[in-house]
């Protein structure tokens, strides 16, 4: 048995890089984005060749096995191990050159396939391989894999592009595989050499043939290229430490044509024939992983197919031939760059949204990328659906239609005996398919686990005995990645599944999606990393805290992966104590924006709500939670006393400030926000005006005509204390479109109309409660789900007089908006009316796009910038916002990201410097680079005090620049 402190010692003596035996470390690496489970020993960082030989060299004195690992993103089992996982991403991450006139580059394996393209850009070239995971996936393990992506029609796979390899064998040799038998380890030539007949007849002609070892390669009419046969080899042979490979010429312009058809098969048989007119893509999926709100032609089913040109003239042209060769029932023809972007990211987000079915059932790889010959496609695919009915299955095929490649996620059920059975009775079915139809069990990804023990299916068992030989050669020692390729684990063991609780735990919210069960909300996430990405385009927001810190425990897969652990409880051991969960959740900013920018919806806000509502039970909590978690009840109580000035005055006293922000957990850097001398509410209550006839007592007035609708304005905490200008902007902008606004009830008197619950009459005041609504945000942030649980239940008594008419409700803070429409119905899942409230509630804008239709805000015809809030961008939506922007002359856009304060995350001490790198991000430089005279819009407490105590900049809500605008 290995004795693990001297294997960490003798790394950690050997290797200059992170060695980490860490639970943390490890539970970031027990899966990848399969199906597949293996908790290794430890993990190592090399920061280069040499760290690599070193690492080797101590695993096998003690016979541990190696796992070289990139993004993680494989989905066939072979990015996990039990041994020691070598993690390339950490420093052996860099472009090493960029040979324009010779059209290479030379890259480590741990560079991520964006950062070379964004490279090679400026010089019209590009890598040709781009797998939908482009933002993540790393060259090592594009290599590893022999990874292919939506352009393969034009550029083949990774195999086509690799030109010479740097590798360490297991043994510690180094060597540079090319072409003439280049770089070949002793032995392999005459291994080769003695079986020419074989490696010319065993193996099918196909564009997208990935299964086993690629030892036709080594053929002297293919140039004996060692490089191309050790690409697709797992990380089975040896570890890839540098890679020259090719680049492409990049069109200077490209046209999307979208081909709409009834159904997949038919997609599918047109594809081939498309394939003479020289797309660089043919891609294929249907309905059922499409929005229903996206924008395509009418069609069940739509094959996405790009050209290029040197103009965008030409480009177009080359997609209307396409289009008038092809049989449609209708089409598209797009060349703005902007809008092909959102129709390939309704493509590329097929492999996170293809993981649930149409009714929320959980789906799965395992049979994620068999190709057959393009021709066949069509037939192969009613025989898959066939399949799939015969054993009681489902699964929304989609992918690389131009070269036979399908990607499906299907609904096994991976957790019970019997589903476990029907998915081995079922891929054994499937695989004398594929081989049927011509085809390759892996199509882009690789064997891995899922597949390799059905190799023999495919090649026959003396195919699979030369390349156990093969193996042999390469790795005598079976040192890398054993299970994979050759010997392989059944493709039923190691289940990430197994592990989990077989009932669900008790927990506080409903998690309505995932039938009340939190071990299937963690499950949610498959590993497609995109939460890794270190660049967001558009308003995506998802994961401020990784791109911050580069680590995987600050992403939302890595988060995931803890509470997976810590559910199996083999690794993380202590539960709902774990400190390694806990620290892990601690950069979590709560910022939403994986609950829409994650292709399968994980929501780390809840579960970090839900995991600080149980590590926290009973015990002391950070300063923090008590200082900012019930920022309510303090800012209330600043009301009540009218001790605003003293407290600002306080607060603006060096020393008491410091002494204050050190016993109320806040970062020293940050300055206390000044508390409003005059609650909005009391602004309300003083205004002098007419009550406009039928608002409800107390109502106040406006300046509009008072003949519209009426609408309930939430004062929420940020906009009673600390921004009621926020407030009476919307009021007059809301009354300016005839809109009759109103305020919550402060009492609950039965049948009190709507109003802000002032009572005529002295008896109904002593039989009435008195209290304000509250979201509970800042409860829910800081997990004090039991006391957000009686601020909710109290603001419902208090709303349901205007539960009982049809008025909107109206927030202003987006962060409330959003906690009232989701959070609170998904908290209080036993209470009716939390459901009725979030049904109600209306963003600013949407207000005034529902209610008041035909009224014009005042043109400014400025340029706008900021940022959308992340919750609007994830919960609510801004479609309303807009439009809204439109009219009032406000052109521009507002950038993704989050600003980084995020309510009390970046007021915490300890989170200042990643939440100025969140703000740095993208809000700070959009601010930076806005034109002259342009408006900053911020629309969320936090975004405005991060732009003003971060860039001296005042930023203001929609609310404050329309009102403003009327004079």
């Amino acid at each position: 048995m290995t004795d693990l402190r001297e294997l960490r010692e003798g790394l950690r003596a050997a290797v200059r890089g992170e060695v980490d035996f860490g639970t943390t470390a490890r539970a970031l690496t027990t899966m990848d984005a399969s199906n597949y489970r293996r908790v290794p020993l430890g993990v190592v960082a090399p920061r280069d060749a040499d760290d690599v030989a070193a690492a080797l060299s101590v695993c096998r004195t003690y016979g541990v096995p190696v796992v070289p690992r990139g993004g993680g993103t494989s989905i066939a089992g072979q990015a996990t191990g039990t041994g020691v996982v070598l993690d390339f991403t950490r420093h052996m991450n860099r472009l090493l050159s960029l040979d324009p006139e010779a059209r290479t580059a030379v890259v480590q394996p741990g560079l991520v396939l964006d950062r070379l393209q964004e490279a090679a850009a400026p010089h019209g070239l590009r890598f040709g391989p781009d797998p939908s995971t482009h933002g993540r996936c790393t060259l090592g393990g594009m290599i590893g894999n022999n990874s292919c992506g939506s352009h393969s029609v034009a550029w083949g796979t990774t195999a086509d592009s690799v030109r010479r390899l740097s590798v360490v064998t297991p043994r510690g040799e180094r060597l540079r595989p090319g072409q003439a038998w280049a770089g070949a380890p002793a032995g392999l030539r005459e291994l080769a050499e003695g079986e020419l007949a074989r490696l010319r007849t065993g193996f099918p002609e196909l564009p997208r043939r990935i299964s086993g070892y690629a030892l036709d390669a080594l053929l002297p009419e293919k140039g004996a290229d060692v490089a191309r046969s050790f690409c697709g080899s797992e990380g089975t042979l040896g570890v890839l430490t540098e890679a020259v490979v090719d680049l492409v010429r990049a069109p200077r312009a490209r046209a999307l044509a979208v081909l709409a058809y009834a159904d997949e098969t038919g997609a599918a048989e047109a594809a081939a024939g498309l394939l003479e007119h020289g797309p660089l893509t043919v891609e294929g999926m249907a309905a059922d992983l499409v929005p229903a709100a996206a924008d395509l032609p009418r069609g069940g089913a739509w094959l996405f197919v790009e050209t290029g040109g040197d103009t965008e003239g030409e480009a177009r042209a080359r997609a209307e031939t396409i289009v008038r060769a092809a049989d449609v029932l209708d089409a598209l023809v797009v060349t703005d760059p902007a809008r092909q972007r959102t129709l390939w990211r309704i493509r590329e987000d097929a492999s996170g949204t293809a993981t649930r079915m149409p009714d929320g059932t959980e789906a799965w790889p395992g049979w994620e990328d068999c190709a057959v010959p393009p021709a066949r496609l069509g037939a192969y695919l009613r025989d898959f659906r066939g399949l799939l009915a015969d054993h009681g299955l489902r699964g929304s095929p989609y992918g690389h239609f131009g070269d036979g490649c399908i990607h499906v996620r299907i609904d096994f059920d991976l957790l019970t005996g019997p589903g476990i059975a029907r998915f081995r009775r079922f891929s054994e079915e499937l695989a004398d398919l594929v081989v049927a139809h011509g085809g390759s069990l892996s199509g882009e990804h690789g064997d891995g686990q899922a597949r390799a023990e059905l190799l023999p299916r495919m090649y026959g068992p003396d195919m699979v005995a030369l390349f156990e030989r093969v193996k042999g050669v390469w790795d005598p020692d079976d040192l890398l990645n054993p299970g994979m390729l050759v010997r392989p684990a059944p493709l039923d063991a190691n289940l990430r599944f197994s592990v989990l609780p077989s009932k669900p735990v008790d927990v506080a919210f409903g998690y309505p999606s995932d039938g009340g069960d939190f071990s299937a909300a963690v499950r949610r996430c498959v590993g497609v990393a995109k939460c890794r990405t270190t660049s967001v385009s558009g308003p995506a927001v998802m994961c401020p805290s990784f791109r911050a810190t580069g680590e995987e425990e600050h992403s939302t897969r890595g988060r995931a992966r803890l509470l997976h652990e810590m559910l199996a409880g083999e690794l993380v051991t202590d539960g709902w104590q774990s400190t390694e969960v806990r620290d892990a959740l601690d950069l979590c900013l709560s910022c939403k924006g994986c609950r829409s920018d994650c292709p399968v919806g994980v929501d780390m806000a809840t579960y970090k709500a839900e995991f600080l509502h149980h590590h926290y039970a009973g015990r002391r909590r950070p300063a923090a939670h008590y200082a900012m978690g019930r920022l309510p009840v303090w800012l209330g109580w600043v009301a009540r006393t009218r001790s605003a000035g003293v407290v600002n005055g306080l607060a603006s006293v060096g020393p008491l400030a410091r002494v204050a922000k050190r016993l109320g957990g806040i970062a020293e850097e940050r300055e206390i926000p000044r508390v409003a001398g005059e609650t909005f509410t009391r602004w309300w209550r003083g205004r002098k005006a007419v009550v406009p006839s039928g608002a409800g007592a107390g109502a106040g007035a406006g300046e509009g005509d008072g003949t519209g609708d009426l609408v309930v304005l939430w004062p929420d905490t940020f906009t009673e204390h600390l921004s009621p200008s926020v407030g009476q902007a919307a009021v007059r902008v809301l009354e300016a479109a005839g809109l009759r606004v109103a305020l919550p009830p402060t009492l609950r008197p039965g049948g009190r109309p709507v109003g802000d619950g002032r009572s005529r009459s002295a008896a109904r005041l002593l039989t009435a409660r008195r209290g304000r609504v509250c979201c509970g945000l800042t409860y829910l942030s800081t997990g004090q789900l039991d006391h957000a649980r009686t601020v909710l239940r109290r603001t419902l008594d208090l709303m349901e007089p205007v539960l009982a008419t049809d008025a909107p409700v109206v927030v202003l803070e987006p962060s409330c908006a959003a906690a009232l429409r989701t959070d609170a119905p998904e908290l209080l899942h036993d209470d009716p009316r939390a459901a009725q409230l979030a049904a109600r509630v209306r963003t600013f804008a949407e207000t005034l796009e529902q209610y008041a239709p035909h009224w014009a805000p005042p043109v400014l015809d400025r340029p706008v910038t900021g940022q959308t809030h992340c919750h609007q961008h994830a919960v609510l939506g801004d479609t309303a916002d807009r439009g809204l922007r439109a009219a009032a002359g406000l052109t521009g856009e507002l950038s993704g990201g989050c600003c980084g304060l995020a309510g009390n995350f970046g007021f915490e001490e300890g989170h200042y410097e990643v939440s100025v790198a969140c703000a740095e991000d993208q809000l700070l430089p959009a601010v930076r680079q806005a034109p002259d005279g342009a408006v900053v819009l911020a629309d969320g407490f936090s975004c405005r005090t991060q732009l003003e105590q971060l860039a001296g900049v005042r930023g203001r809500h929609l609310a404050e620049v329309l009102a403003e605008a009327l004079g």
